[in-house]
């Protein structure tokens, strides 16, 4: 009988200790996890850089109210060749925005419209203070110089083109686009045909096919692969390249998987240059939790339909259709494309065809109401 109560004893006791050494491992796994989210945070939180807007009253994504209100913000794509080994052209020490998107997302978080702004769209740009770059005392020019005086003068430029009153800035350059499609472990996109540029590196097949981040920025850099090699051609492929990384970042493929979708939000705040209403990854988590209220089919991608300038017919300027759109984004009304109509577009555009034309001086020649996008596309759908 003492035999059994001692066996009884030394096998609670074993218990205990096993209990005791699973509790310690738990408490050194919690501490490690917290420890680790914690440098995590920090990381992700000192890759940030931020720049000033002209407007300090600019709403947050944090702080709008409920229900929510309708925000603004300026995506800018950088052509600035400092980075790349020179992969990208040579280093002239001009920036410039080879991509120009301004986003709305509309109050209650319903939808998102998005409208591609023309590189060679040209107005009297405003005048900026110097940001670091220096000064501008304004002219007429094309909206993409504006870049090459900071992001300020960018969105300053937007703003007397569009009347929309912007409340936050995204800008990142080359580098940083290719990084953040391959942190995703690249995204699928469909070719109804074969694209070669030597002078983009392009050289894809026709078909669907998951492309790296090199593969994507030449996808959507590319003029001389496709129509009249002019900016505005380029653009459906852009659109293409910006859905494909809105299902890709949305899918189970990244949010169910830690590695990725650290490595994903590691190159996006590594990448990017955004003003102090998104420095912190509060407010940048609270602009993300917007748009994941947003279902994919209710994000329009846009292009702001165009004609030539009276002043040179290798540029182009908004259209009255142009400026409803701007209206109606300034009234946070819904464009009509979100329901899959037609953009509004009364432009008729037919120029003289350039194929010299290099990155400054591209000659248009493009119908803009075909480039329209929803997020949730099929991938093939235009074969």
């Amino acid at each position: 009988m003492d035999h059994d109560n001692s066996r009884r004893e030394q096998t609670t006791r074993g218990r205990r200790r096993r209990r005791s050494i699973l509790i310690a491992c738990a408490g050194v796994a919690i501490v490690a996890i917290v420890i680790t989210i914690g440098i995590a945070v920090g990381r992700l939180q000192n890759n940030l850089t931020a720049v000033e807007l002209h407007d300090p009253s600019s709403q947050t994504a944090e702080d709008s109210s409920t229900p929510a209100s309708p925000l603004n913000i300026l995506m800018l794509g950088s052509d600035g060749r400092e980075a790349g080994d020179g992969a990208y052209g040579e280093d002239d020490g001009t920036m410039r925005s080879d991509a120009m998107v301004l986003v709305h997302i509309g109050s209650e978080n319903g939808y998102v419209d998005a409208v591609q702004i023309p590189r060679d769209t040209v107005l009297q740009l405003p005048p900026c203070d110097d940001s670091g770059r220096g000064a501008f005392a304004g002219g007429y020019g094309m909206i993409n110089g504006a870049l090459n005086h900071g992001e300020t003068c960018s969105v300053s430029a937007v703003e007397e083109l569009t009347g929309v009153a912007i409340d936050h800035v995204v800008a990142m350059n080359f580098d940083g686009f290719a990084d953040i499609v391959d942190a995703l472990g690249g995204v699928q996109v469909c070719l109804p045909e074969a694209l070669r540029d030597r002078r983009a590196d392009l050289d894809l097949p026709a078909g669907e096919q998951m492309v790296s981040g090199s593969e994507a920025l030449a996808l959507a850099r590319t003029r001389h692969a496709v129509g009249d090699g002019s900016d505005v051609a380029r653009m459906g492929h852009q659109q293409m390249v910006m859905s494909a990384i809105v299902q890709r970042a949305t899918s189970n493929d990244v949010l169910v998987r830690p590695d990725r979708l650290y490595s994903f939000l590691d190159a996006v705040t590594s990448s990017i240059t955004v003003d102090t209403g998104l420095e912190s990854l509060t407010q940048l988590a609270a602009l993300a939790q917007r748009l994941s209220q947003v279902e994919t089919d209710n994000i329009t991608f846009v292009t702001m339909p165009w004609e030539a300038a009276p002043s040179d017919r290798n540029r182009v300027v908004p259209t009255p259709a142009a400026h409803a759109m701007f209206e109606a984004l300034a009234d946070d009304t819904r464009l009509a494309t979100a329901s899959g109509d037609q953009p509004p577009s009364d432009a008729d555009s037919s120029h003289d065809q350039n194929p010299n034309a290099d990155d400054a001086d591209d000659t248009q020649d493009s119908d803009p109401s075909t480039h329209s996008r929803s997020a949730d596309a099929p991938l093939c759908e235009d074969q």
